[in-house]
């Protein structure tokens, strides 16, 4: 997990966030073992901006890998920030539901749960069969 801790930490560094001013960074290992991060990418228009996590995994698939085995997010923050909702999903089209995501602080603060704890009764390509 250190490696995917330094990751995430130091792609935080180059987190876009001029309007928030709320860097994230993420990182996560993927079933080949290689590690991918990424960082938040603000928006003036703020829908169109980017997540750590999307980041990572945009990285992780560009490299041709789909699946992820472990992740790490970082934010300043009094408390552990969890994935948005739409990165929760995103985590899941990826990652098994026993997947360890850790969620830190940049103080230290660390919550370790899974991709299933974050999204109980996730939508998945077995509500798919029959399209």
């Amino acid at each position: 997990m250190t490696d995917l801790k330094t990751a995430a930490s130091a792609v935080r560094e180059n987190a876009y966030a001029p309007y928030s001013n709320f860097k994230v960074g993420a990182a996560l290992r993927a079933a080949s073992g290689r590690i991918f991060s990424g960082c938040n990418v603000e928006n003036v228009a703020y829908p169109e901006g980017t997540c750590a996590e999307a980041g990572a995994i945009a990285a992780m698939v560009a490299a041709g890998e789909t699946e992820l085995t472990e992740v790490y997010v970082i934010a300043e923050s009094p408390a552990p920030v969890p994935p948005c909702g739409g990165c929760r999903q995103k985590l899941a089209e990826f990652g098994k539901g026993e997947v360890k995501v850790t969620l830190a602080t940049t103080s230290g603060a660390e919550q370790v749960t899974t991709i299933a704890a974050l999204l109980p009764g996730a939508f998945g390509s077995a509500h798919m069969a029959g399209v």
